[in-house]
């Protein structure tokens, strides 16, 4: 199995990282040179990760190519570049819908939607596909957890969390900020609130089929810690307006 990877970004240097380090049977990953930093990086890392000259070099030596940039750029790159038939495109773009994906690419392949996210170089995380894929389904069964979603609209819900990432890291470096402030060092602030709330995800996904008020509950006494703190956030509107950010890159989405 050849796989390629058009865009070399985050999202793309990550899989390539998750797929390198797990039992995924392949030949060579080609990836294109546009982010040279990431490439070279990336090619002297991994035995099997090459650096093409162009685009469609990446494309006429893969079976299964992988679409990593940004929507502006792919809107720009995609409709000169020629598949081949009966070839896998698994897209990472979260604005370029699949009918979008099916017009641009021409050819009749395969096209699958995936969000996968930065965990996925641990092997670790969700992966939401569109359409449900059982080969795909496997491949990122491999790396993490695949989700399967039988509906573009609500593929979109997807997209929108996922943009809550950066939100979740933001809350974890105002508290480790705050634990330098009192005197801790940075090293020792970061590993008790990046194993605390590792620890707090792990309990919940290990309880998974019970319902996340029952943790919000737990972890609560009357007139305790975790009850004022939840509290006080509440009354400030915390949650709510992540809510409302959400809605609001839902909204962004059914635009395109």
């Amino acid at each position: 199995m050849k796989l390629g990877f058009i865009g070399t970004g985050n999202i793309s240097s990550d899989v390539v990282t998750g797929i390198c380090k797990s039992k995924i049977p392949l030949k060579k990953i080609f990836v294109s040179p546009r982010n040279k930093l990431k490439s070279k990086k990336l090619s002297k890392k991994f035995k099997k990760v090459y650096i093409t000259k162009t685009n469609q070099e990446v494309i006429d030596k893969s079976d299964w190519v992988f679409l990593g940039v940004l929507p502006e750029v792919g809107e720009k790159i995609l409709p000169s570049l020629k598949f081949k038939s009966n070839q896998t495109v698994v897209s990472f773009i979260s604005t370029i819908n699949y009918a979008q994906l099916k017009k641009i690419v021409k050819k009749k392949v395969t096209i699958v939607r995936a969000i996968p996210m930065p965990p996925i170089s641990l092997g670790k995380g969700p992966v939401a596909i569109f359409p449900p894929n059982k080969r795909v389904k496997n491949f990122f069964n491999k790396i993490g957890t695949t989700i399967e979603i039988r509906s573009e609209k609500l593929s979109k819900n997807f997209w929108a969390t996922s943009g809550t990432m950066a939100s979740f890291y933001e809350m974890l470096k105002v508290l480790s900020d705050w634990l330098v402030k009192k005197g801790l060092k940075r090293i020792e602030a970061q590993q008790y609130i990046t194993s605390l709330y590792s620890a707090l995800a792990a309990l919940a996904a290990a309880n998974s089929k019970k319902h996340l008020k029952y943790f919000v509950a737990e972890s609560q006494t009357p007139g305790g810690l975790n009850w004022q703190g939840v509290n006080e956030l509440r009354k400030y509107g915390y949650f709510k307006s992540l809510e409302k950010s959400i809605n609001n890159i839902l909204k962004r989405l059914n635009k395109v």
